[in-house]
Protein backbone atom coordinates (compact mmCIF):
# COMPACT_ATOMS: atom_id res chain seq x y z
CA UNK A 1 0.00 0.00 0.00
CA UNK A 2 1.45 3.44 -0.51
CA UNK A 3 2.29 5.51 2.57
CA UNK A 4 -0.77 7.64 1.80
CA UNK A 5 -4.13 6.48 0.70
CA UNK A 6 -7.29 8.65 0.39
CA UNK A 7 -11.10 7.54 -0.63
CA UNK A 8 -12.34 10.63 -2.11
CA UNK A 9 -16.26 10.92 -2.17
CA UNK A 10 -18.28 13.02 -4.69
CA UNK A 11 -22.09 13.68 -4.17
CA UNK A 12 -24.76 15.40 -5.65
CA UNK A 13 -27.86 15.29 -4.10
CA UNK A 14 -30.53 17.25 -5.16
CA UNK A 15 -33.21 18.40 -1.69
CA UNK A 16 -36.37 20.33 -2.15
CA UNK A 17 -37.74 22.93 0.31
CA UNK A 18 -35.87 22.16 3.59
CA UNK A 19 -34.32 23.80 6.39
CA UNK A 20 -31.23 21.41 6.88
CA UNK A 21 -28.96 23.32 8.97
CA UNK A 22 -30.38 26.57 11.15
CA UNK A 23 -27.96 29.28 11.86
CA UNK A 24 -28.69 31.51 14.74
CA UNK A 25 -31.82 33.24 13.28
CA UNK A 26 -33.18 29.77 12.35
CA UNK A 27 -33.03 30.15 8.99
CA UNK A 28 -31.08 27.78 6.39
CA UNK A 29 -27.45 27.98 6.80
CA UNK A 30 -25.36 30.39 3.99
CA UNK A 31 -22.20 30.66 2.00
CA UNK A 32 -21.24 33.40 -0.43
CA UNK A 33 -19.55 31.26 -3.35
CA UNK A 34 -18.51 32.24 -6.24
CA UNK A 35 -20.07 35.58 -5.93
CA UNK A 36 -22.95 34.40 -5.36
CA UNK A 37 -25.42 33.20 -2.30
CA UNK A 38 -25.20 29.28 -1.74
CA UNK A 39 -27.25 26.73 0.46
CA UNK A 40 -25.23 25.50 3.09
CA UNK A 41 -25.15 22.35 5.03
CA UNK A 42 -22.10 22.61 7.61
CA UNK A 43 -19.57 19.61 7.86
CA UNK A 44 -20.97 18.95 11.61
CA UNK A 45 -24.49 18.54 10.93
CA UNK A 46 -24.07 15.74 8.02
CA UNK A 47 -21.60 14.18 10.41
CA UNK A 48 -23.64 14.12 13.21
CA UNK A 49 -26.45 12.75 10.10
CA UNK A 50 -23.74 10.41 9.39
CA UNK A 51 -23.26 8.91 12.80
CA UNK A 52 -26.83 8.37 13.39
CA UNK A 53 -26.99 6.70 10.48
CA UNK A 54 -23.79 3.92 11.82
CA UNK A 55 -26.18 3.61 14.93
CA UNK A 56 -29.11 1.83 12.65
CA UNK A 57 -26.69 -0.20 10.61
CA UNK A 58 -23.66 -1.02 13.66
CA UNK A 59 -24.48 -2.68 16.78
CA UNK A 60 -24.89 0.23 20.02
CA UNK A 61 -22.00 -1.46 21.90
CA UNK A 62 -19.71 -1.08 19.01
CA UNK A 63 -20.12 2.91 18.85
CA UNK A 64 -19.19 6.01 20.84
CA UNK A 65 -21.34 8.19 22.87
CA UNK A 66 -20.35 11.66 23.24
CA UNK A 67 -21.28 13.06 26.79
CA UNK A 68 -20.23 15.22 29.73
CA UNK A 69 -21.96 12.82 32.17
CA UNK A 70 -18.56 10.13 31.85
CA UNK A 71 -18.25 9.83 35.46
CA UNK A 72 -22.21 8.83 36.21
CA UNK A 73 -22.10 6.82 32.98
CA UNK A 74 -19.11 4.58 34.37
CA UNK A 75 -20.87 4.31 37.50
CA UNK A 76 -24.02 3.24 36.29
CA UNK A 77 -21.79 0.29 34.14
CA UNK A 78 -19.65 -0.55 37.52
CA UNK A 79 -22.84 -0.95 39.32
CA UNK A 80 -24.16 -3.23 36.24
CA UNK A 81 -21.58 -5.77 37.04
CA UNK A 82 -21.10 -5.63 40.98
CA UNK A 83 -24.59 -6.81 42.28
CA UNK A 84 -24.57 -5.60 45.75
CA UNK A 85 -23.25 -2.31 45.27
CA UNK A 86 -25.41 0.68 45.89
CA UNK A 87 -25.09 4.17 43.48
CA UNK A 88 -23.64 6.13 45.97
CA UNK A 89 -20.62 3.46 46.26
CA UNK A 90 -20.76 3.19 42.54
CA UNK A 91 -20.13 6.80 41.91
CA UNK A 92 -17.13 6.97 43.98
CA UNK A 93 -15.27 4.37 42.77
CA UNK A 94 -15.98 5.80 39.06
CA UNK A 95 -14.92 9.15 40.45
CA UNK A 96 -11.44 7.54 41.92
CA UNK A 97 -10.77 5.98 38.61
CA UNK A 98 -11.12 9.15 36.77
CA UNK A 99 -9.63 11.25 38.83
CA UNK A 100 -5.91 10.39 37.93
CA UNK A 101 -6.91 11.43 34.14
CA UNK A 102 -6.96 14.88 35.65
CA UNK A 103 -10.47 15.98 33.14
CA UNK A 104 -11.58 18.96 33.87
CA UNK A 105 -14.78 19.17 36.26
CA UNK A 106 -17.80 21.15 34.83
CA UNK A 107 -19.99 23.58 36.64
CA UNK A 108 -22.60 20.60 36.98
CA UNK A 109 -21.64 17.78 39.89
CA UNK A 110 -20.16 14.76 38.12
CA UNK A 111 -19.74 16.38 34.46
CA UNK A 112 -16.79 17.45 33.29
CA UNK A 113 -15.93 20.58 31.60
CA UNK A 114 -16.49 19.20 27.85
CA UNK A 115 -18.10 16.84 26.10
CA UNK A 116 -15.69 13.50 25.96
CA UNK A 117 -16.19 11.32 22.90
CA UNK A 118 -15.62 8.01 24.30
CA UNK A 119 -16.42 4.13 23.24
CA UNK A 120 -18.99 2.12 24.97
CA UNK A 121 -16.72 -1.01 25.22
CA UNK A 122 -14.08 1.14 26.45
CA UNK A 123 -16.22 2.72 29.28
CA UNK A 124 -17.04 -1.64 29.89
CA UNK A 125 -13.28 -2.36 29.70
CA UNK A 126 -12.74 0.32 32.62
CA UNK A 127 -15.52 -1.17 34.90
CA UNK A 128 -14.23 -4.17 34.18
CA UNK A 129 -10.85 -2.76 36.34
CA UNK A 130 -12.70 -3.36 39.40
CA UNK A 131 -14.92 -6.37 39.15
CA UNK A 132 -14.66 -8.74 42.27
CA UNK A 133 -12.84 -6.01 44.20
CA UNK A 134 -15.35 -3.28 44.72
CA UNK A 135 -16.25 -4.44 48.71
CA UNK A 136 -12.47 -4.15 49.16
CA UNK A 137 -12.19 -0.47 47.13
CA UNK A 138 -15.58 0.84 48.54
CA UNK A 139 -14.11 0.33 52.63
CA UNK A 140 -11.24 2.37 51.59
CA UNK A 141 -10.92 5.59 52.64
CA UNK A 142 -10.44 8.11 50.39
CA UNK A 143 -7.05 8.43 50.04
CA UNK A 144 -6.15 5.12 49.94
CA UNK A 145 -8.91 4.28 47.57
CA UNK A 146 -6.94 7.19 45.18
CA UNK A 147 -3.63 5.33 45.89
CA UNK A 148 -4.97 1.94 45.09
CA UNK A 149 -6.22 3.01 41.61
CA UNK A 150 -3.73 5.33 40.33
CA UNK A 151 -1.70 2.56 38.36
CA UNK A 152 -4.73 0.86 37.44
CA UNK A 153 -5.10 1.28 32.88
CA UNK A 154 -7.71 3.54 32.99
CA UNK A 155 -5.58 5.98 30.07
CA UNK A 156 -4.85 2.65 28.31
CA UNK A 157 -8.16 1.89 28.14
CA UNK A 158 -9.93 4.90 26.35
CA UNK A 159 -6.30 4.80 24.20
CA UNK A 160 -6.98 1.29 22.30
CA UNK A 161 -9.68 -0.19 20.68
CA UNK A 162 -11.13 2.79 19.22
CA UNK A 163 -14.91 2.31 18.09
CA UNK A 164 -15.69 2.74 14.43
CA UNK A 165 -16.83 6.72 14.79
CA UNK A 166 -13.87 7.69 16.94
CA UNK A 167 -11.69 5.95 14.79
CA UNK A 168 -13.36 7.94 11.77
CA UNK A 169 -14.03 11.29 13.37
CA UNK A 170 -10.99 11.69 15.84
CA UNK A 171 -10.91 12.71 19.40
CA UNK A 172 -9.14 16.18 20.85
CA UNK A 173 -9.15 16.25 25.17
CA UNK A 174 -7.64 19.59 25.30
CA UNK A 175 -6.27 18.73 28.70
CA UNK A 176 -5.04 15.29 27.96
CA UNK A 177 -3.72 15.61 24.91
CA UNK A 178 -2.31 11.30 24.65
CA UNK A 179 -6.21 10.85 24.31
CA UNK A 180 -6.28 12.97 21.45
CA UNK A 181 -7.12 10.40 18.10
CA UNK A 182 -5.93 12.06 14.94
CA UNK A 183 -9.51 12.34 12.51
CA UNK A 184 -9.25 9.95 9.56
CA UNK A 185 -11.83 11.96 7.99
CA UNK A 186 -12.65 15.02 6.23
CA UNK A 187 -15.99 16.34 5.21
CA UNK A 188 -16.42 19.93 3.63
CA UNK A 189 -19.46 21.89 3.94
CA UNK A 190 -22.24 20.73 1.55
CA UNK A 191 -22.25 23.63 -1.10
CA UNK A 192 -25.20 24.18 -3.81
CA UNK A 193 -24.08 24.01 -7.32
CA UNK A 194 -26.68 27.22 -8.12
CA UNK A 195 -27.55 30.63 -6.42
CA UNK A 196 -29.99 30.48 -3.87
CA UNK A 197 -32.56 32.25 -2.40
CA UNK A 198 -34.16 32.12 1.13
CA UNK A 199 -37.94 32.09 1.62
CA UNK A 200 -40.02 31.87 4.11
CA UNK A 201 -43.58 29.46 4.64
CA UNK A 202 -45.59 31.65 6.64
CA UNK A 203 -48.15 28.90 9.07
CA UNK A 204 -50.65 29.53 11.24
CA UNK A 205 -52.64 26.78 13.68
CA UNK A 206 -56.11 27.03 14.46
CA UNK A 207 -57.40 26.07 17.93
CA UNK A 208 -59.31 23.00 17.61
CA UNK A 209 -61.49 24.21 20.28
CA UNK A 210 -62.68 27.24 19.37
CA UNK A 211 -66.54 27.99 18.79
CA UNK A 212 -67.76 29.12 15.52
CA UNK A 213 -68.19 31.97 15.83
CA UNK A 214 -64.57 32.75 17.38
CA UNK A 215 -61.95 33.83 14.52
CA UNK A 216 -57.99 33.91 14.47
CA UNK A 217 -55.36 31.53 15.00
CA UNK A 218 -54.31 30.15 17.99
CA UNK A 219 -50.47 30.52 16.35
CA UNK A 220 -48.61 32.12 13.83
CA UNK A 221 -44.99 31.97 12.56
CA UNK A 222 -42.37 31.27 9.75
CA UNK A 223 -40.19 28.90 9.09
CA UNK A 224 -37.07 29.98 6.40
CA UNK A 225 -36.41 27.07 3.72
CA UNK A 226 -34.24 26.84 0.49
CA UNK A 227 -34.04 24.18 -2.08
CA UNK A 228 -31.10 23.37 -4.22
CA UNK A 229 -29.04 20.23 -5.46
CA UNK A 230 -25.83 20.16 -3.06
CA UNK A 231 -22.18 19.35 -3.41
CA UNK A 232 -20.97 17.25 -0.78
CA UNK A 233 -17.26 15.91 -0.97
CA UNK A 234 -15.32 13.85 2.42
CA UNK A 235 -12.45 12.18 2.21
CA UNK A 236 -11.37 8.91 4.33
CA UNK A 237 -7.59 8.60 4.91
CA UNK A 238 -7.06 4.62 4.84
CA UNK A 239 -3.54 5.18 6.51
CA UNK A 240 -4.94 7.08 9.30
CA UNK A 241 -7.30 4.63 9.71
CA UNK A 242 -4.91 1.82 10.06
CA UNK A 243 -3.31 3.84 12.36
CA UNK A 244 -6.31 4.40 14.73
CA UNK A 245 -7.65 0.89 14.49
CA UNK A 246 -4.70 -1.51 13.91
CA UNK A 247 -6.95 -4.34 12.11
CA UNK A 248 -6.57 -3.95 8.85
CA UNK A 249 -10.15 -5.72 8.12
CA UNK A 250 -11.47 -3.13 9.97
CA UNK A 251 -9.74 -0.25 8.40
CA UNK A 252 -11.91 -1.37 4.90
CA UNK A 253 -14.79 -2.46 6.54
CA UNK A 254 -14.96 1.30 8.61
CA UNK A 255 -14.35 2.66 5.01
CA UNK A 256 -16.85 1.04 3.60
CA UNK A 257 -19.60 1.68 6.29
CA UNK A 258 -18.37 5.36 6.47
CA UNK A 259 -19.25 5.80 2.76
CA UNK A 260 -22.85 4.13 2.84
CA UNK A 261 -23.78 6.53 5.71
CA UNK A 262 -22.57 9.53 3.99
CA UNK A 263 -24.32 9.18 0.98
CA UNK A 264 -27.47 7.78 2.69
CA UNK A 265 -28.41 9.67 5.57
CA UNK A 266 -29.60 13.20 5.63
CA UNK A 267 -29.81 15.91 8.42
CA UNK A 268 -32.93 16.01 10.19
CA UNK A 269 -33.96 19.50 10.65
CA UNK A 270 -37.31 20.34 10.24
CA UNK A 271 -37.71 16.82 8.82
CA UNK A 272 -41.68 16.54 10.14
CA UNK A 273 -42.14 20.27 8.53
CA UNK A 274 -40.70 19.20 5.17
CA UNK A 275 -40.47 15.12 4.85
CA UNK A 276 -36.90 16.30 2.50
CA UNK A 277 -35.30 13.06 2.44
CA UNK A 278 -33.72 11.99 -1.09
CA UNK A 279 -31.43 9.78 -2.46
CA UNK A 280 -28.44 11.09 -4.21
CA UNK A 281 -28.26 11.71 -7.89
CA UNK A 282 -24.81 11.02 -8.28
CA UNK A 283 -22.41 8.84 -5.89
CA UNK A 284 -18.56 8.81 -7.12
CA UNK A 285 -15.26 7.40 -5.57
CA UNK A 286 -11.88 7.87 -6.22
CA UNK A 287 -9.33 6.23 -4.53
CA UNK A 288 -5.70 8.67 -4.82
CA UNK A 289 -2.46 7.91 -3.52
CA UNK A 290 -1.22 11.65 -3.36
CA UNK A 291 -3.48 13.82 -1.79
CA UNK A 292 -7.48 14.52 -1.35
CA UNK A 293 -8.94 17.02 -4.28
CA UNK A 294 -12.23 18.63 -3.25
CA UNK A 295 -13.88 19.38 -6.67
CA UNK A 296 -15.91 22.30 -5.48
CA UNK A 297 -14.79 24.54 -8.24
CA UNK A 298 -16.46 23.06 -10.42
CA UNK A 299 -18.93 24.98 -9.26
CA UNK A 300 -17.61 28.47 -8.75
CA UNK A 301 -19.39 29.69 -11.55
CA UNK A 302 -22.88 28.69 -10.52
CA UNK A 303 -24.96 26.67 -12.74
CA UNK A 304 -27.73 28.13 -14.63
CA UNK A 305 -31.81 27.26 -13.80
CA UNK A 306 -32.33 27.74 -17.46
CA UNK A 307 -29.48 25.20 -18.00
CA UNK A 308 -31.72 22.10 -19.65
CA UNK A 309 -32.40 19.27 -18.75
CA UNK A 310 -32.20 20.62 -15.20
CA UNK A 311 -29.49 21.67 -12.44
CA UNK A 312 -29.20 18.01 -11.37
CA UNK A 313 -27.51 17.01 -14.65
CA UNK A 314 -25.69 20.42 -15.31
CA UNK A 315 -24.11 20.12 -12.29
CA UNK A 316 -22.90 16.11 -12.84
CA UNK A 317 -21.87 17.68 -16.40
CA UNK A 318 -19.67 20.44 -14.48
CA UNK A 319 -18.41 17.61 -11.98
CA UNK A 320 -17.09 15.42 -14.78
CA UNK A 321 -15.05 18.20 -16.93
CA UNK A 322 -14.01 19.49 -13.69
CA UNK A 323 -12.28 16.27 -12.69
CA UNK A 324 -11.49 15.06 -16.56
CA UNK A 325 -9.32 18.65 -16.25
CA UNK A 326 -7.99 18.05 -13.06
CA UNK A 327 -6.52 14.79 -14.26
CA UNK A 328 -5.26 16.18 -17.41
CA UNK A 329 -3.83 19.22 -15.94
CA UNK A 330 -1.99 17.95 -13.13
CA UNK A 331 -0.89 14.50 -14.54
CA UNK A 332 -3.39 12.53 -11.76
CA UNK A 333 -3.43 8.85 -11.77
CA UNK A 334 -6.56 7.40 -9.50
CA UNK A 335 -6.24 3.87 -7.91
CA UNK A 336 -9.81 3.45 -8.85
CA UNK A 337 -12.63 5.29 -9.81
CA UNK A 338 -16.67 3.96 -8.44
CA UNK A 339 -19.62 5.65 -9.97
CA UNK A 340 -23.03 5.57 -9.18
CA UNK A 341 -25.94 7.45 -10.78
CA UNK A 342 -29.51 8.19 -11.72
CA UNK A 343 -29.26 9.56 -15.34
CA UNK A 344 -31.07 7.72 -17.85
CA UNK A 345 -28.98 7.37 -21.00
CA UNK A 346 -31.28 7.62 -22.90
CA UNK A 347 -32.99 11.19 -21.79
CA UNK A 348 -30.01 12.52 -20.23
CA UNK A 349 -27.21 10.63 -22.87
CA UNK A 350 -24.77 13.72 -22.68
CA UNK A 351 -24.62 13.68 -18.78
CA UNK A 352 -24.30 9.59 -19.02
CA UNK A 353 -21.53 9.53 -21.34
CA UNK A 354 -19.38 12.63 -19.74
CA UNK A 355 -19.69 10.92 -16.28
CA UNK A 356 -18.85 7.43 -17.85
CA UNK A 357 -15.88 9.36 -19.78
CA UNK A 358 -14.96 10.80 -16.56
CA UNK A 359 -15.46 7.86 -13.59
CA UNK A 360 -15.78 4.88 -15.55
CA UNK A 361 -18.95 2.58 -16.18
CA UNK A 362 -21.85 3.45 -13.85
CA UNK A 363 -23.05 0.38 -11.21
CA UNK A 364 -25.55 -0.06 -8.82
CA UNK A 365 -24.35 1.56 -5.20
CA UNK A 366 -23.74 -2.23 -3.69
CA UNK A 367 -21.67 -2.93 -6.83
CA UNK A 368 -19.84 0.54 -6.28
CA UNK A 369 -19.16 -0.70 -2.57
CA UNK A 370 -17.59 -4.12 -3.61
CA UNK A 371 -15.38 -3.09 -5.84
CA UNK A 372 -14.42 -0.05 -3.59
CA UNK A 373 -13.87 -2.79 -0.85
CA UNK A 374 -11.86 -5.44 -3.28
CA UNK A 375 -9.36 -2.30 -3.82
CA UNK A 376 -9.13 -1.35 -0.42
CA UNK A 377 -8.54 -5.31 0.60
CA UNK A 378 -5.68 -5.44 -2.15
CA UNK A 379 -4.30 -2.17 -0.76
CA UNK A 380 -3.56 -3.54 2.50
CA UNK A 381 -2.42 -6.89 1.83
CA UNK A 382 0.11 -5.62 -0.55
CA UNK A 383 1.38 -3.30 2.57
CA UNK A 384 1.36 -6.70 5.18
CA UNK A 385 4.06 -8.19 2.77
Amino acid sequence: MAPRLYIDVHILQTVPPANLNRDDQGNPKEAYFGGVRRSRVSSQAWKRATRGHFAERVPEQDLATRTKKIAPKLAGRIQQRNSGLDAEQAARLANALLAPLGISAGKKAGDTAYLFFYGRRQLDDIAALVDGRTAELTALTDTDLAIEVKNLPVQEKLSTSHPLDVALFGRMVADIPTLNVDAAVQVAHALSTHATELEFDYYTAVDDENEKAETGAGMIGHIGFNSATLYRYATVGLHQLLDNLTEPEAAVSAVEEFVTSFALSVPTGYGNSFAHRTRPSLVAVVVRADQPVNLVSAFEEAVSTADAPGIAAASARNLAREYTRTQGAWGDTPLHTGLCHTFDLKDQATTATALQTAFGTPQPFPALLTGLRAQLTEAVKQDAR
